[in-house]
């Protein structure tokens, strides 16, 4: 999640975006040379568990929709998101510039990621969804660190803020950048848990 982008953001997790904001800026008025990384949803803690909260395991019998489940995510595997990350230490092209990571194969939407892993355990899982309405309205009673992750899932899942913008003159994508990197595609990823 670029915070730049991200100045309507939901408390208390709007704090994390705006401690960002508040070290780019000085970053950028000491004229620090810089590139940001937008690394979107580490597979770790979104893909193999199907982008479930509570669990890093993929479900097994049952799976929760955030509404329909078509938003597009960005899921990245942690360590390609290390090697696009060196490539730009050199690199004129990323300087003073945020990379997004957006390898065209790893955007999906959530039913899509389900869609590999019953095609991966030759099984399909029941489905239920959470309208936004009711998603948000479970945030009453949680403890702060589960209100955040609510508001971030609600921003990824819901409004689609990974997905949802053009990148600008400011920044420059990885893969198209850096073809050679044989970044993890998902149904890979997930082959793990099998």
């Amino acid at each position: 999640m670029d915070p730049s982008l991200m100045g309507h953001a939901l408390e208390p997790g709007r704090v994390s975006f705006d401690e960002k904001m508040t070290v780019r800026k000085a970053i950028e008025d000491a004229n620090i040379p810089f590139t940001y990384i937008s690394a979107n949803c580490f597979a770790g803690y979104f893909a193999g568990n199907l982008s479930q909260m509570g669990t890093l395991y993929p479900p097994t019998d049952k799976v929760l929709l955030y509404g329909h489940g078509n938003v597009k995510v960005v899921y990245m595997d942690e360590d390609d998101v290390a090697t696009y990350t060196i490539k730009t230490i050199d690199d004129p092209r990323t300087l003073n510039k945020t990379l997004y990571l957006r390898p065209p194969e790893n955007i999906l939407t959530q039913r899509e990621l389900i869609d590999k892993w019953e095609k991966l355990i030759g099984k399909q899982l029941e489905k239920s969804s959470i309208s936004a309405q009711d998603f948000l309205s479970s945030i009453k009673g949680l403890d702060y660190a589960s209100q955040v992750g609510v508001g971030h899932y609600y921003h990824i899942f819901y409004e689609g803020c990974l997905t949802n913008f053009e990148i600008g003159e400011d920044g420059e994508e990885a893969s198209e950048l850096y073809p050679e990197v044989k970044y993890t595609r998902m149904d890979e990823y997930l082959n793990v848990y099998v």
